[in-house]
């Protein structure tokens, strides 16, 4: 186990990297230096050809209650504060390697934004999910804004936003914000099972895959498939494209080693 400062622990173990938040006395609420410190932690695991899937997810009874500011002081800058929360949840977006929300229990504010920022979500029965900003006289903020009318459209996400509800797990698969909802005990091994899944898969297409859809409300169609042409054009050269049509042929299974 690598231990980051604070509140985030990053497992290893067969190419899968776990980030737990791990404040449960206070929810998992991170402070703005838990967020560097998460920062840190992505920013390592996407330089490392080692990590090929990641799960984060929350300690105790709670996936993440959102940012903590209990401790800034109340005339910092509000763009001081915000600067490495935004880049923690910047690192989490850009992230290459897929990555699964594991949420075992409330994910709220900040917290929704983690989650939702990850590839798949796959929350326990225990989980719930609120934009809880606006009841603390707050607009959305670590990405919500645009994630949420993309994710379920415009007006069920003002709805979401304007109202700050907590809406139950079921609801949130509903509207497609989870992927699968487990029992709470169970949980962290689908997120496994899924995670493995994801780290014996081709590193460089799985990469270049989430590029091309992260970019997909803000692309053109011509450009779209601009962009999968270069993206193939690199995924043709590599040795992975290669054991894939080797195992093919062969019938085996292919061991991708992301070259």
């Amino acid at each position: 186990m690598t231990t980051v400062d604070s509140a985030v622990l990053v497992e290893r173990e067969a190419g899968i990297a776990r980030i737990t938040l791990a404040r449960p006395d206070r929810r998992n609420a991170l402070g703005v230096g838990d967020f560097a410190d998460l920062h840190r932690a992505l920013a390592e695991i996407a330089a490392s050809a080692e990590d090929r899937a990641v799960i984060l997810t929350g300690s105790g009874r709670a996936f993440c209650a959102g940012a903590d500011l209990s401790d800034v002081v109340p005339d910092a800058a509000t763009a001081a504060i915000m600067r490495p929360i935004n880049e923690a949840v910047r690192a989490l977006h850009r992230l290459p390697q897929p990555c699964i929300a594991a949420v075992n229990g409330p994910a709220v504010g900040a917290g929704m934004s983690l989650a939702l920022g990850c590839d798949l979500v796959i929350a326990a029965d225990t989980a719930s999910f609120a934009q809880i900003f606006v009841k603390r006289a707050l607009s959305p903020d670590t990405g919500s804004s645009w994630l949420l009318p993309r994710l379920v459209g415009l007006h069920t996400a003002k709805r979401l936003a304007l109202l700050g509800d907590l809406i139950t797990a079921e609801q949130a698969r509903d509207l497609g914000l989870v992927t699968e909802i487990v029992p709470a005990d169970t949980l962290l091994d689908t997120a496994a099972d899924y995670a493995r899944r994801l780290a014996a898969g081709p590193p460089i297409a799985l990469a270049l895959t989430k590029q091309l859809l992260n970019a997909a409300f803000t692309t053109g169609f011509d450009d779209a498939l601009d962009a999968e042409t270069a993206a193939n054009a690199v995924n043709v050269g590599t040795a992975d494209m290669a054991e894939a049509f080797a195992a093919f042929r062969e019938k085996r299974t292919p061991e991708f080693r992301g070259r």
